[in-house]
């Protein structure tokens, strides 16, 4: 073991330096030199390793390949390689410095330990983009979780690094975490909140990417995008983004309208005032003029022995329209009815679900069969109330 580093004190002497300084950088310089030799053994296997995979992802591009070249995985991987060859080619550079043999391959191990992290968490940033590539990740979005794998995996790689530092046991060292454990409560305590509130999210199936969801307070009302440990991301639709702790939304209550998205059909519950003074019974010649004049009333005929007001065939109209649309969810409910008459006249509650759900096709659908509705009132004598 000893003959390399006598050959470089031997050839230091030559080159013209002193006995006494040969005999102090001699163990330098071939450590040194062991170091150079895995870097460029490092570059070497990463041009002819990763270069080939590159290659390949460019003929072949499957999903896997693509993502192992994307976070980096062997490149990360390949790093413990050069760390093994110095720790194992130390002893030959440093034969009379033992204390500077044993710190030097406790440094080299930290290298190799730090290199395995990040070849670890690649690998679940790789998974975390699979699993994301499929469908089922709306219904159970793992992000919070890789997050917290994440953090527990540096959290005791930092431990073990440092136990390795300064050659301690890491027992040791998380027995010494009691003392701290208030502090780490405290620098965690978003991480732990979150982490909690995502599983109930998840359990619960409370929250999905891809939601529409509304807080009462106006701060959020948009598609959820993105559920993490620390936030869940909302873009409004205004376009900005609103993000708020998970916790937040376990704690305090908000609309989801995934229901709503995967029911046949989106509400519509709106009034239709009428003037009070233009309600009266309709005579049977006026009653058979609107049957004949209006398609949809053909057919009609009140209950034996009651004259129906105006507003009542009104309703009857409304309700046969409504029926006669496609767009008109006929499975669910169909309410036409009379509400409690106020200052602003008689209300006609139009209760009804359309079949269409995106937002601005069910505005101009509304719009539309409201239009309709409000147009038609006059020709029943009815009058809309429009204030004073």
């Amino acid at each position: 073991m000893g003959t390399l580093g006598g050959w470089m004190n031997d050839l230091l002497i030559s080159w013209g330096f002193s006995p006494k300084y040969a005999n102090m950088f001699d163990e330098t310089v071939v450590a040194a030199l062991i170091i150079l030799l895995a870097v460029g053994l490092n570059y070497f296997f990463q041009a002819i390793v990763v270069g080939g995979i590159k290659r390949y992802t460019r003929r072949f591009p499957r999903k896997w390949n693509t993502l192992l070249v994307e976070r980096k995985v062997v490149h990360h991987l390949l790093h413990i390689v050069p760390g093994m060859l110095i720790y194992m080619l130390l002893p030959l550079a440093f034969v009379k410095g033992k204390g500077m043999l044993d710190f030097s391959q406790r440094v080299c191990a930290v290298y190799i330990i730090v290199s395995i992290l990040f070849t670890l968490n690649a690998v679940l940033l790789v998974m975390l983009d699979i699993y994301n590539s499929k469908e089922i990740r709306k219904n159970h979005p793992i992000r919070g979780l890789v997050q917290v794998c994440q953090v527990v995996l540096f959290f005791l790689g930092g431990i073990l690094s440092v136990a390795t530092l300064i050659d301690k046991s890491p027992v040791t060292l998380f027995a010494g975490l009691g003392a701290a454990a208030t502090v780490l409560m405290l620098v965690f305590k978003d991480s732990i909140l979150g982490f909690v509130s995502g599983i109930q999210l998840s359990a619960n199936d409370m929250l999905r990417i891809g939601d529409w969801v509304t807080l009462p307070n106006g701060t959020a009302d948009g598609i959820v995008q993105e559920i993490t440990l620390n936030t869940v991301k909302i873009q409004n639709w205004d376009n900005t983004i609103t993000t708020i702790p998970p916790y937040t939304m376990v704690n305090s209550t908000f609309q989801n309208w995934r229901g709503m998205q995967e029911s046949g059909g989106r509400r519509v519950d709106k009034r239709i005032w009428l003037d009070l003074d233009t309600i009266r019974f309709c005579a049977p010649d006026e009653l058979e003029r609107l049957c004949k004049d209006i398609p949809l009333l053909v057919g009609y005929v009140p209950d034996k022995g009651q004259v129906p007001t105006n507003s009542q065939v009104y309703r009857v109209y409304i309700e046969r329209y409504l029926m006669s649309l496609p767009v008109v969810n006929q499975d669910l409910d169909l309410i036409i009815s009379q509400k409690e008459p106020t200052e602003h006249g008689l209300p006609i509650r139009v209760y009804f679900f359309s079949r269409i759900k995106a937002w601005r096709e069910y505005e101009r659908i509304q719009s539309d069969i409201f239009d309709h509705l409000l147009a038609m009132a006059p020709r029943f004598g009815l009058k809309l109330y429009q204030g004073i």
